[in-house]
């Protein structure tokens, strides 16, 4: 199909907005894919940073790719009746690299049905009561929602979970309080870093005091590192920053490697109790088919192999200080912070559509990128941790053609920002 033609499928067939949109910012087709780079129907290469966090590999990896073509010409799906090998060295594998304590794996379809699962574990466990952070964002099925903090997707579906309380991210004197009554039947749900939020990053010490304040009260503490885990941030997973141990890990995005889409529930013995004694309490077709397991456990194995998640911290570095200075030099009064932990990098725009300009801006220099759905005032970059030398270099000199067209586009803002912050 040519672009237009798929455009009009679109319209008749899958969602018509998002054809207007696909229209509006004369997007291309991607029709094909290979490391840091995804191809249109012409052939144009464009470098990768956007993926919603989920090629911190590349795209096609050949070791993920090889593992992939093995299961599917011997066993691409499971009766579900018998034991399977890939499903339980998958689940070896990751629970190798989680924190100390989590050893229970259970793999789903998607990070939403993480999130689900992860809900009705602490429900099992006696925690019927869920505290969430505002601008949090865990996904859009109904549980998931429930706990999502931002309104606009949660009006339209109400009512979802009861018993939900929203508290500032970051804020520990509202945790605190939010868990001075019914922390035993209450569990708490974070990401260390906010990524649909904005990549909102909390104070130090947040993490630390919200897993002593659980262990306090009783409460359970559910880490949502779907986006944020396996390298993402520089470091294995986001608590580790603080030496953190949930009782429960949510994972996602990195985990597919970027080829079959997986996620998985990461479990202390005690939370995972009743899954043991009754399996059939949750169950799922596809969750944990051989495609998606030998996906995830060559996954693991490539991070580890490759170095990528101290590539992730040295990349993160270099990336966030050059965005910051091409970003300072060439349209200052438009962005208000750019901020980030490893491969996770925030632009903060002073409003909305500036954001959704650059994005555009970005596009036309041939590099792809991800909004925030939670925060529209900033635009994210999660580019592979198998950037090159001369994908920095290409980077680099689209930031600065974006900026410059910007502020060539938004003269007056700009000069009124500049000037509001001068002494």
């Amino acid at each position: 199909m040519g672009r237009a033609e798929v455009l009009d499928t679109y319209r008749r067939h899958v969602n018509k907005t998002s054809a207007i949109l696909a229209d509006l910012i004369a997007a291309p087709l991607e029709v094909s894919s290979l490391g840091t780079k995804v191809y249109d129907e012409h052939g144009n290469a464009y470098l990768d940073c956007g993926g919603y966090a989920v090629f911190l590999l590349g795209h096609r990896h050949p070791a993920v790719i090889a593992a992939v073509h093995r299961q599917l010409d011997l066993h691409p799906l499971a009766t579900r009746l018998l034991p399977s090998p890939p499903l339980a060295e998958a689940a070896e594998t990751l629970a190798g690299v989680a924190p100390p304590g989590l050893d229970h794996v259970f793999l789903t379809n998607s990070g939403a049905e993480a999130t689900e699962l992860g809900l009705k574990l602490a429900r099992l466990g006696g925690r019927a009561r869920v505290v969430a952070m505002e601008g949090g964002f865990h996904g859009k099925t109904m549980g998931a929602l429930s706990i999502t903090g931002r309104p606009q997707y949660r009006t339209p579906f109400a009512p979802l979970l009861p018993d939900v309380e929203f508290v500032p991210f970051g804020d520990a004197a509202a945790l605190d309080r939010a868990l001075a009554e019914d922390g035993a039947r209450t569990c708490v749900v974070l990401e260390p870093v906010q990524g649909e939020g904005g990549v909102v990053i909390p104070p130090a010490g947040y993490l630390r005091h919200a897993r002593e304040v659980c262990s306090r009260t009783g409460a359970l503490l559910i880490a949502d590192e779907i986006q944020t885990g396996l390298g993402r941030l520089g470091r294995w997973w986001g608590v580790d920053a603080e030496a953190v141990v949930p009782d429960l890990l949510l994972v996602g995005k990195i985990l597919s490697g970027g080829v079959v889409p997986v996620g998985a529930v990461i479990a202390t013995e005690a939370v995972f109790a009743p899954l043991d004694a009754d399996p059939l309490l949750h169950s799922s077709t596809y969750a944990g088919n051989p495609l998606a397991a030998v996906a995830a456990t060559e996954t693991v194995r490539v991070i580890e192999r490759e170095g990528l998640v101290e590539r992730a911290a040295s990349l993160g570095r270099t990336l966030l200080a050059m965005t910051t200075e091409v970003l300072s030099a060439h349209c200052p009064g438009l962005v208000r912070d750019v901020r980030g932990e490893g491969l996770l990098i925030g632009i903060e725009f002073v409003a909305p559509d500036l954001a959704a300009e650059f994005m555009i801006a970005l596009l036309e220099q041939r590099v792809i990128t991800s909004y925030s759905l939670n925060t529209h005032t900033v635009l994210r970059l999660t580019p592979p941790a198998v950037l090159d030398r001369d994908d920095l270099y290409f980077l680099e000199a689209a930031l600065t053609a974006a900026a410059r067209n910007l502020a060539r586009g938004n003269r007056t803002t700009q000069t009124t920002e500049v000037s509001s912050c001068a002494p």
